[in-house]
């Protein structure tokens, strides 16, 4: 029975609302609309502003974040989008490089909720981005959030925290 122990930890809740930036390859405009309501309803909850980015596909979404690290001001961000199998093996190199992509910048600081669907079929998809059935785009915002808090925590207690990519 998957999911029968699935458990979610409760939103945090901020001082000072976060800025969030929403990247999303919208290649599959209905799973990706699905997955936007889902993750700005969650950022929406806990008072988060924010604001979405288009990027042609999952493979551009880390480079986009990467750039807004550098350049914006934000506190997180949520990645949302979604490959589908296909008959050759992009989907393999789409799915593995957009993912250690965000990994690498996660443990670089970044804080990031990854919201990239990696499917068999368009069904499964559906599913997975319904905001009322796994809403994995409100789970996404939810990952982002979680690792903010945790940011600020740490950096009001010890001294130190995540730092944006340029700074010493």
């Amino acid at each position: 029975m998957a999911g029968a122990s699935h458990y979610t930890p409760p939103l945090p809740s901020f001082d000072k609302a976060p800025r969030v930036l929403i990247v999303v390859a919208p290649y599959y405009r209905d799973i990706a609309d699905m997955l936007l309501t889902g993750a700005r309803a969650g950022l929406d909850g806990v008072g988060a502003t924010h604001e979405t980015v288009e990027v042609p596909g999952a493979l551009e979404v880390p480079t986009a974040i990467r750039i807004a690290q550098r350049t914006g001001d934000f506190d997180g961000f949520v990645a949302l989008g979604c490959v589908i199998r296909g008959e050759t093996t992009h989907y393999d190199t789409v799915c593995n490089d957009s993912s250690r992509g965000l990994t690498l910048l996660g443990l670089d600081g970044c804080c990031i909720g990854n919201g990239i669907l990696t499917v068999e079929n368009h069904a499964q998809a559906a599913v997975r981005a319904d905001p009322n059935d796994q809403d994995k785009g409100g789970g996404a915002a939810a990952a982002a959030l979680h690792l903010i808090a945790l940011g600020q925590r740490w950096s009001r207690t010890r001294g130190i925290g995540f730092k944006r990519g340029g700074e010493a």
